[in-house]
């Protein structure tokens, strides 16, 4: 029997539990994934923490995995071509992902970047996908210049890489001690806190800026969102993806997964997340492994902030 984690109530990560289970055979369209290593996200929690549209309890947790194929449903290939048991691949926006084996859609199932680990490919599409849908939203381009809040987070590091890739210069704030990480991917640190503007402005005198094109915001603070409207006149070219009240009360923009177009979106980056990750032009950096069952510990250290990369869940 396979096992996954489930939540029966509402409610925080402690409530789960970790169960067996029947994983189904594989219909046409569909795959059986060993897990090698599920992704750990703040949205793991935050879906079943309070009841909400669309979600009925009992519900299995985690929207992301990297492992083998065990079996494969009749006339079935996924997103990046033919499959086959045996091959590594990944998953994302799947159900029940901390698990040690399921079976999804195979329109969720891409191959495995061969240069990432799993615990790092688990890791891969939920921030990067966010992440590109943050500079589409703003209409970034090559030779402009974005502000982006927290980035060195794992949505920031992965901003930070694609807009190097596409030629974007990057001011990210971050806590002073995380500065080497946002060098380290092309940014220019800024710390956070009290004097923000200010030292804005300082740095982009020093590095010959004389505008803020657009303005990404991964922290949601009053602070990433007052230094947002101070630096960029046009409000469609902020965007937030963690405080769309301040985006309604000020007319900027807020991204989430669950609008239609913004999913569309992000499916179509899939693809090419997975040849920059191929290419060695996109890395995820792991800052802990923990064993399947201590899902609630790790989102625990998740959600003490600042973990220095990102988690994954071994089974």
């Amino acid at each position: 029997m396979a096992e996954h984690w489930v939540a029966r109530e509402w409610g925080s990560p402690n409530g789960w539990r970790l169960e067996e289970y029947e994983v189904a055979r594989p219909d046409a369209g569909e795959v059986t994934i060993r897990v090698h290593a599920a992704g750990v996200n703040p949205a793991d929690a935050k879906h079943v923490a309070a009841p909400r549209s669309g979600v009925e309890l009992p519900t299995p947790i985690g929207y992301e995995v990297s492992g083998v194929v065990t079996a494969v449903g009749p006339r079935t290939e996924i997103v990046t071509g033919r499959v086959a048991v045996g091959d590594e691949v990944i998953a994302f926006r799947v159900r029940g992902g901390y698990a040690t084996e399921l079976t999804v859609p195979a329109q969720k199932v891409l191959r495995k970047p061969a240069g990432l680990t799993h615990a790092e490919a688990a890791n891969l599409l939920l921030a990067g996908t966010t992440a590109s849908a943050m500079l589409h939203a703003v209409g970034a381009t090559r030779g402009e210049t974005v502000l982006l809040h927290a980035a060195s987070g794992a949505v920031g590091v992965s901003v930070l890489q694609q807009a190097a890739m596409q030629g974007i210069r990057v001011i990210g704030t971050a806590g002073r001690a995380r500065f080497d990480e946002v060098r380290r991917f092309g940014g220019l640190p800024v710390e956070y806190g009290d004097g923000l503007l200010s030292r804005i402005r300082e740095t982009m005198a020093g590095a010959g800026v004389t505008g803020v094109d657009a303005a990404l915001d991964a922290a949601g603070t009053p602070e990433a969102v007052e230094t947002s409207l101070a630096l960029v006149n046009d409000r469609r070219r902020i965007v937030t993806i963690v405080a769309p009240a301040a985006a309604a009360e000020h007319g900027f923009l807020a991204s989430s997964g669950a609008d239609p177009e913004t999913a569309r979106y992000r499916d179509e980056a899939r693809i090419h997340l997975v040849e920059a990750a191929e290419a060695g032009d996109i890395v995820v950096p792991v800052a802990r492994e923990y064993p399947l069952a201590e899902a609630p510990q790790a989102l625990a250290f998740l959600a003490d902030g600042h973990p220095g990369g990102k988690i994954a869940l071994i089974p």
